[in-house]
């Protein structure tokens, strides 16, 4: 399979090559595409849909999700220890819940999110067998789609099997409520599957490593299946699966405005079927400034290791930080990536949560010093910022943070990260979906103001 790719990439050299005759067109797409920043701030235009003070524009209303980050006291907003809450449920309370009944919870999520209210045991022992079912992918898939045209990247490659099941759908253009609820939890139940079979084919004709495909097993959970799938061997303990039932749990949705979820809106506002939906997701999902943030910072924690002497010594650690934001070490870009996000100011809750459990994973693992380093960073790294750049609210650990570090003590693949969240993000992404089809409007379709000046046709031979 390489060796008929690199055939290919060498016959057809100069399809591929950015030539200078490119280079010039692009130079002309730049100069000519550029706009003004003062223009943004004249017109009052929210760059990113969100205000100076992060705060996002109202764009639409949903029962899904929600995230507080902010009281208000005596009239004014003040930040607070940020919450997130699904259907009105803070998730602290959700994985208090299943934690203490010592089960999983993604399963309980999804009914959560699709169906509005937490299941019975009826219900729940429901939802779970219809997952089983719809598990199964069609007989040839993996043969005929997967193993014949495995991708370098993962998230390209489950988009690539999404928008192939449109083809193996025998009603795929029907946008009626019971349609596009079995075609939702179709793919929620063969994320895990597609990612972990995209990532075997990868891992056989890239890495050279054995190929081997493990069928999911009817009994086990989603976590369970994505490690007895993964691993040669399909072992796994109990913390291990727990852990990684917690990620899904956090991950699965996160208000309508976050960027992949937004775009399921604005998708499935024009009318079109739910493959390309969840593909457009996908896409979204797949950007290093959405999706791909825990790989960065297991990436940072890499280069800590090789250019700290003593990460016990808090002096070392702070001298490194301030580097990063220098852009001195690491990828220059000048970030302290895990650290940070849009809305939360305070605290992230998932990395709240998250926080606890991965300490009892990292003594399993014989990892309590890298988790010290993780502690002493977060401990830091808001008083570093504060110091260097000025900042309009407060920074603290996100949940990319710490999930890098489960996954990396997992020994799941990076190239696993991002399909990892698709598998817990099409749970809100599918309740996003029928949110959008069950209350119909316009299509979504936001106003840009053009600030090019009216310019007279110039005929060719006058150019």
């Amino acid at each position: 399979m390489v060796r008929l790719q690199n055939e290919y990439l060498l016959q057809n050299e100069s399809f591929f090559n950015i030539t200078q005759e490119l280079r010039d067109l692009s130079a002309l797409c730049e100069r000519n595409g550029k706009i003004e920043k003062d223009l943004y701030a004249k017109y009052d235009v929210k760059r990113g849909l969100r205000d100076v003070n992060g705060k996002g524009v109202l764009a639409g209303l949903t029962e899904i999700s929600e995230i507080c980050s902010s009281e208000i006291i005596d009239g004014v907003s003040h930040p607070c220890d940020g919450k997130l809450y699904y259907r009105g449920i803070d998730v602290e309370e959700i994985v208090k819940g299943f934690i203490a009944d010592d089960r999983f919870g993604f399963e309980e999520v999804v009914y959560l999110l699709i169906f509005g209210q937490l299941p019975d045991a009826d219900q729940l022992a429901q939802i779970k067998r219809l997952l089983a079912t719809y598990r199964n992918l069609p007989q040839t898939f993996p043969r005929d789609i997967i193993l014949k045209a495995p991708s370098t990247d993962m998230m390209n490659g489950l988009a690539r099997c999404v928008l192939t099941l449109y083809s193996y759908d025998p009603n795929p253009d029907d946008t009626s409520i019971p349609n596009v609820l079995r075609q939702c939890l179709q793919l929620i139940a063969l994320f895990p599957v597609l990612s972990v079979y995209c990532y075997r084919a990868f891992s056989h004709y890239y890495l050279r490593d054995s190929l081997f495909i493990h069928s999911p097993q009817a009994e086990l959970s989603t976590a369970e299946n994505i490690l007895y799938m993964l691993r040669a061997d399909s072992r796994y303990t109990a913390l291990e699966a727990k852990l990684l039932d917690m990620a899904l749990v956090l991950h699965a949705e996160h208000g309508g405005g976050n960027n992949s979820s937004f775009t399921t809106h604005v998708v499935s506002s024009s009318g079109t079927d739910t493959y390309s939906a969840i593909a457009a997701a996908l896409g979204s999902l797949k950007g290093p400034k959405h999706g791909g943030a825990n790989i960065k910072v297991v990436k940072m924690f890499d280069d800590m290791y090789q250019n700290i002497k003593d990460y016990t010594d808090e002096e070392e650690v702070r001298s490194y930080l301030k580097k990063l934001l220098h852009g001195e070490v690491f990828d220059k870009a000048g970030l302290i990536y895990g650290m940070g996000h849009a809305v939360y100011s305070i605290s992230d809750p998932r990395a709240r949560v998250f926080k606890s459990f991965v300490e009892k994973l990292s003594v399993e693992k014989g990892k309590q010093k890298e988790f010290a380093l993780y502690s002493m960073v977060e401990k830091l790294a808001p008083e570093v910022i504060a110091e260097e750049r000025r900042i309009y609210k407060g920074v603290s650990a996100n949940v990319d943070f710490y999930s890098g570090f489960v996954y990396s003590m997992l020994d799941l693949p990076t190239q696993l990260y991002t399909p990892i969240f698709a598998i817990a993000r099409i749970a809100g992404w599918s309740a996003h979906r029928i949110e959008e089809l069950v209350n119909p409007s316009k299509i979504i379709r936001p106003a840009y103001m053009n600030v090019h000046e009216r310019t007279p046709y110039c005929s060719l031979s006058e150019r």
